[in-house]
């Protein structure tokens, strides 16, 4: 048990940090930290991610007994084989700058006109934190990581996976938030892609090397 905990840890915890570096839900932080308290961006956005990494693990913990094991084991290898390959697609073709940054901005420009129409939790909440919370939880909302995670929780030991899925993520947010814009400028998003699919890749080749008998 210990070696498959520590397995899940930091195949998790390797997941997690290069599917998130320079992902929509980075730049949520690290946009909004330049406008408001860092703090409470960070708790709302770590809240977030923590919440759906918890929700993510429980599905995949809960795959196994909706399928068997073996179709899980085999889900999870193609999985990991297709965002493998997505990523390095990506990677590879992407010219350059993203159009995350951008689509980022324009989201909470929005959202600050909005802020009016929300006076009943603001009674109660910081604007701030429920905003970041909200454009978190729901930009991770079935993003690859987190059918990753799903796919992970499903093959390996869900503990370890949670552990290392919130760790990665608060390492990334923790960066974003204190880093800021700066930081996201200097990270080589190409690069990002290309690492993070040699990863799923790998995984989705161990997969596929390693043979799991139903019950």
């Amino acid at each position: 048990m210990g070696a498959s905990l520590m397995e899940a840890f930091t195949k998790s915890l390797a997941m997690t940090i290069l599917s998130e570096i320079g992902d929509k839900t980075f730049f949520v932080a690290a946009i909004m930290a330049m406008r408001h308290s860092r703090r409470l961006v960070l708790a709302g956005c770590l809240a977030a991610l923590t919440v759906m990494t918890i929700i993510s693990v429980v599905f995949g913990w809960a795959a196994p007994n909706l399928l068997s094991r073996k179709w899980t084991h085999v889900i999870t290898t193609i999985l990991f084989f297709a965002f493998g390959f997505w990523s390095l697609w990506e990677g590879l073709t992407e010219g350059g700058e993203s159009e995350e940054l951008a689509e980022v901005e324009a989201k909470l420009v929005k959202d600050d006109m909005k802020k009016q129409q929300r006076p009943f939790f603001t009674q109660f909440f910081s604007p701030i934190l429920l905003e970041a919370f909200s454009l978190t939880f729901f930009g991770e909302w079935g993003d690859k990581s987190q059918i990753a995670t799903i796919g992970l929780a499903a093959d390996i030991n869900p503990f370890g996976v949670v552990l290392g899925g919130i760790l990665g993520q608060a390492l990334c947010t923790t960066a974003a938030v204190f880093g800021g814009k700066s930081l996201a400028s200097r990270i080589s998003e190409k690069m990002v892609a290309i690492s993070g699919g040699i990863l799923f890749v790998v995984f989705g080749i161990q997969c596929l090397l390693t043979k799991v008998e139903n019950p």
